[in-house]
């Protein structure tokens, strides 16, 4: 009984140092392309958080939120891309921003990962990885 509880705590009982370090979390910003390489436009927050939720779309959302699913994932893939540049990680970012373009008005796209961090009352952004010009391949 007793070797079962000592089992079964850990499970019950979370661990604070679960997370090694607790650092900035990266945001991606999306900057569209033409043809020729040349801006489309201004730097764009990629899946920026809504302002204001209702409390019905709050509340759908903690059941069900593929959205934020996948919004998490690419924040790991950044994470984990600015810890060591990994090619699989910049594809991965890369094929699922180009998902949400229209090969038509955007034909290629280039992405960059920033981390915000506080300075007293100013809040500062880096630029943490500028990635390469990246094709949208028609659907």
């Amino acid at each position: 009984m007793l070797n079962s509880l000592r089992l079964l705590a850990p499970v019950l009982v979370p661990s604070w140092r679960f997370f090694d370090t607790i650092t900035a979390s990266p945001r991606i910003e999306v900057l569209p392309l033409g043809p020729d390489g040349a801006p489309r436009g201004e730097w764009r927050e990629f899946r920026p958080r809504p302002q204001r939720l209702p409390l019905r779309s709050f509340l759908v959302r903690l059941l069900w939120n593929p959205g934020w699913n996948e919004t998490l994932y690419l924040t790991s893939c950044a994470e984990r891309l600015l810890e060591e540049e990994s090619t699989f990680r910049v594809a991965e970012i890369a094929r699922r921003i180009a998902a949400t373009l229209d090969p038509e008005e955007t034909p290629s796209f280039q992405f960059r990962l920033f981390l915000v961090s506080r300075a007293g009352e100013v809040l500062q952004k880096e630029v943490a990885y500028l990635s390469p010009r990246q094709i949208v391949v028609a659907r």
